[in-house]
């Protein structure tokens, strides 16, 4: 959003604007009654029509980006308002081989968390995961179900933002050694462009989240059917994490016979984990993927929602205290406030109201209220 509007003059001689494009590519578009500036913006006040507005304003905004503009709209004091403003200049773009370096490194420590799970599994020194035998199996077992997951998810967003036009960049992973249970922090994307309108809000933000969701069921199934066929158990009491299943992960053991003192497969931990992060990911707070669902369903109603979650969370952080720690991300790093996308003022179709109810029911089936057990 612009700054306060009281600083509003006549349009000087020399503006960093070019004033004939904006007036005739906004004109075209919305009939303007009035057009202030100030050094830093051009506000037009038009009139809209609701049925062509999402249309006229899209074609607004991919033509005044390639001029280097970001056009806005608002409903304010009764009146539509278009705010144009100079698109930020970009550092220019990291080469891809950053991405592709990246996604190597966290192979290798994904690889080797996997290694010390199959060593703690077979109870032998921790020097053996570095062996070939152990390496490969935390390759196969743990490595690439865990990546396969987590890429899948940054490309659900970066997919959906392409199809709205909006720069992305390829997913970032981010790897940790050993001793960090994961070897990774998790993958992200970089948008260098703000969200055009709520359609597109809600698609990039439920994209992620929904195709990791897709990918992480058929791992999980496959870490069950493993333990069941060949079912791991280690002799030494309390040397095992003890997952507690979501909803579920609940009814897919039911669909299996596993002994009684069979612990956890690595492909099903990497299964279990990707369900874990989709649920962390879809809580609608702030910046969370989630958040942006909320925001593009509530509008600004979505800050209470905010909050909501976080005194839920300090509630839970009473049985997990895991949670606490998380709410305070989200207090301090996440926040509780969304950038509303440049328009706001287009409905959401039904088609996507269902899909933000889906949303919710794969966020109450994966999300576990105390994700682990002493």
């Amino acid at each position: 959003m612009p700054e306060k509007w009281n600083n509003f003059k006549q349009i000087p001689i020399e503006t960093p604007f070019d004033i004939e494009l904006l007036q005739r590519e906004v004109g075209q578009r919305f009939p303007f009654y009035d057009m202030k500036s100030n050094l830093n913006t051009v506000a037009f006040f038009v009139r809209i029509d609701e049925d062509s507005l999402e249309e006229k304003f899209e074609s607004l905004r991919l033509m005044l980006s390639e001029k280097h503009y970001i056009p806005m709209i608002r409903f304010e004091h009764g009146e539509y308002i278009i705010y144009v403003v100079k698109k930020p200049q970009i550092k220019k773009r990291r080469s891809v081989w950053i991405n592709i370096v990246l996604l190597i490194a966290t192979v290798f420590t994904t690889t080797l968390a996997g290694a010390l799970q199959w060593v703690d599994i077979d109870q032998v020194d921790w020097i053996n995961m570095v062996s070939f035998p152990y390496l490969w199996q935390g390759f196969i077992f743990f490595s690439i179900p865990l990546l396969l997951i987590l890429g899948v998810h940054e490309m659900g967003h970066y997919y959906a933002s392409k199809k709205h036009h909006v720069d992305a960049s390829l997913p970032y992973f981010i790897p940790l050694p050993p001793p960090f249970l994961l070897g990774t922090f998790g993958a992200l994307i970089s948008t260098r462009e703000p969200i055009p309108d709520r359609k597109a809000l809600l698609d990039i933000g439920m994209a992620g989240p929904l195709c990791g969701f897709l990918v992480a069921i058929p791992i999980s199934l496959i870490g069950f059917f493993l333990m069941q066929q060949h079912p791991l158990t280690i002799q030494t009491a309390g040397t095992n994490m003890v997952l507690m299943p979501p909803l579920l992960l609940q009814w897919m053991q039911s669909l299996f016979s596993l002994p009684g003192n069979a612990i956890i497969h690595p492909t099903l931990f990497a299964g279990w984990v990707g369900i874990f992060l989709t649920a962390v990911n879809l809580l609608p707070a702030g910046q969370l993927d989630g958040g942006h669902v909320a925001r593009a369903i509530l509008k600004e109603k979505h800050k209470y929602i905010s909050w909501v979650v976080i005194f839920v969370l300090a509630g839970l952080s009473f049985f997990y205290t895991g949670w606490l720690m998380f709410a305070i991300i989200i207090l301090l790093f996440i926040g509780t406030q969304h950038q509303p996308p440049l328009n706001e003022i287009t409905r959401l179709d039904s088609r996507r109201k269902l899909l933000g109810l889906a949303i919710l029911i794969i966020f109450i089936v994966s999300f576990a209220p105390i994700p682990f057990a002493a």
